[in-house]
């Protein structure tokens, strides 16, 4: 196991569900026994349906700025952003403007049941 590695060295895959959306899992549960980090990208004009998560969600948006619904609200949030999604609520995402939104996204190593609503 590398303890430290580029994070541009892990290979990213697209996210099925999503439009113009790629993920990289940077550190795993075969990593890391609690926690695993995830790298989001989402093209402008790309996104995520509503959908909930059986896991929560801590996240940190790096770049680039998005409309996010979490429940019955919605959101826009931009570069140094943080959300906590608590398991089971449901939430989507619209990368808006110009340039890429990007995320980290951190949850917990445990099964997880992704359901698109």
């Amino acid at each position: 196991m590398d303890r430290v590695k580029r994070a541009d060295a892990v290979p990213a895959e697209d996210v099925s569900a999503g439009t113009h959306t790629s993920r990289q899992i940077l550190i795993g549960p075969e990593e890391a026994p609690n926690f695993a980090l995830r790298r989001f990208r989402m093209a402008p004009g790309g996104g995520m349906p509503p959908h909930t998560n059986t896991v929560e969600h801590e996240q940190y948006v790096l770049r680039g700025r998005a409309r996010i619904g979490l429940g019955d609200e919605v959101v826009e949030v931009s570069k140094d952003d943080v959300l906590f999604i608590p398991a089971g609520t449901p939430h989507w995402y619209e990368a808006l403007g110009d340039e890429p939104f990007e995320f980290l996204c951190v949850v917990p190593n445990a099964p997880d049941k992704i359901e698109i609503l």
